[in-house]
């Protein structure tokens, strides 16, 4: 499965960004100066990463994207009583993680541009979408607007979790539907 889930990758991905396979290897003298010069400009480019604040970031951004996605399933966690009455409400929790990923090459492409802001300010993507862009050196009220916001997100899922586990929890064998998960907010 290992070896058919690799070839059915690169195949796909010849066909959605063939540019990148594209490129053909140059031989001879002049495909061994390109390759300096190809050399020269990576390690210029990683000398250029500011590795404090990307390592600081990662570790702020995984445990914020944590400890929000934690706060979210423990509030649906303490809404339904069988494994199989939670299917569906975990696709509007995954969705942005996979928004995100699928998102991430558009973002490396252009990190200073809208989708990239956008989806940075957004607390259910910053996680990922953050630690694609704090490379490229971006703004630092970006990194701590998108910073201050998914830590009041992370507060404002948890102030949510404990309504619905209030009620959730002494509702033992009723299905929930997402009507009445809006009704135990009220109460």
């Amino acid at each position: 499965w290992i070896i058919l889930s690799s070839l059915i990758y690169v195949v796909v991905s010849q066909f959605v960004y063939p540019e990148i396979f594209a490129q053909q290897v140059i031989s001879g003298p002049n495909g061994a100066d390109l390759s300096v010069l190809e050399t020269t400009g990576i390690f210029d480019m990683v000398s250029s990463i500011n590795f404090p604040l990307v390592l600081g970031g990662f570790v702020f951004y995984f445990f914020g994207g944590y400890f929000l996605y934690s706060a979210l399933f423990a509030a649906l966690g303490s809404a339904i009583d069988q494994e199989a009455d939670s299917q569906q409400f975990m696709l509007p929790v995954t969705a942005p993680m996979i928004i995100a990923i699928i998102t991430a090459m558009n973002v490396i492409q252009e990190p200073n541009g809208q989708l990239a802001f956008w989806m940075s300010m957004i607390p259910l993507t910053s996680p990922i979408t953050m630690m694609i862009r704090l490379p490229f050196g971006i703004p630092l009220w970006e990194v701590a607007l998108s910073g201050a916001i998914l830590v009041a997100s992370f507060f404002a899922v948890v102030g949510i979790a404990s309504k619905i586990y209030r009620v959730g929890i002494l509702m033992y064998g009723k299905k929930v539907t997402w009507k009445e998960l809006y009704k135990w907010l009220k109460y």
